[in-house]
């Protein structure tokens, strides 16, 4: 007679919050304020191009030897772009389920769904897609220079992105981006409050106030350097 010598195996706790929809929102949240931080110190980084030319490539290398000798050329920044995809690929993957649980959860629309809901809200969605397409076509134009227009000259970046908003289709492609950029911080920021128990009666005005400052400060941020290409001001 043969022995059964199957186990039961429980799933672990970070499978059981991995299936559940606090789970899925939790890994929203904190794979949002991680990059949330990261485009922060990116867009400050980006600033010092008013600073001329040497300033920025200077900075530039910098990033490519931070942490040496302990960590040896390129490391650290290997290390943070491996966090950042990570999470992109966790903030991705959860929005998706999130929303195909919500799909099947409900069969039809709500009535008078849009009015229930801002603007930034019902793009979230694109606005995701759209900033996904983003980060493909910058890493391409700017990091490998694939796309890149004129001729990509590495080790210049100041020189590099001076090219590529003399372009039209450059300017145009970034600022569409940073628009999309600053509503879904503007909403994601507050969701992420929420869902990880930051949000109160007393809290939400504060927390909603931050929200928009983030979402302003990040966006003009951004936004005014190809502004200073197309005005002459850096060039």
């Amino acid at each position: 007679m043969a022995l059964d010598t199957r186990t039961d195996r429980r799933p672990s706790f970070a499978g059981l919050m991995w299936r559940s929809t606090v789970g899925k929102k939790t890994v929203m949240a904190v794979s949002g304020l991680i990059m949330l931080l990261y485009l922060v110190v990116h867009m400050i980084g980006n600033l010092k191009i008013f600073f001329g030319a040497e300033t920025f490539d200077r900075y530039a290398h910098w990033l490519r030897v931070v942490g040496e000798p302990f960590m040896h050329e390129e490391w650290t920044l290997w290390l943070v772009r491996a966090v950042l995809v990570a999470a992109v690929v966790a903030h991705a993957a959860s929005a998706y389920q999130l929303s195909r649980r919500d799909i099947r959860a409900r069969p039809g629309r709500y009535v008078h769904r849009k009015a229930r809901t801002s603007y930034a809200t019902r793009t979230m969605r694109w606005g995701g897609i759209i900033l996904g397409l983003f980060i493909v076509w910058h890493v391409l134009d700017l990091t490998t220079g694939t796309v890149h227009p004129g001729g990509f000259s590495p080790g210049h970046p100041y020189q590099n992105v001076v090219d590529t908003f003399s372009t039209w289709y450059g300017n145009v492609i970034y600022v569409v981006a940073m628009l999309a950029l600053g509503l879904h911080v503007r909403h994601g920021f507050w969701s992420a409050a929420q869902t990880l128990g930051a949000g109160s009666r007393t809290r939400d005005r504060f927390l909603k106030s931050t929200a928009n400052a983030l979402a302003l400060v990040l966006t003009v941020g951004f936004v005014s350097v190809p502004v200073a290409v197309m005005t002459g001001v850096v060039s």
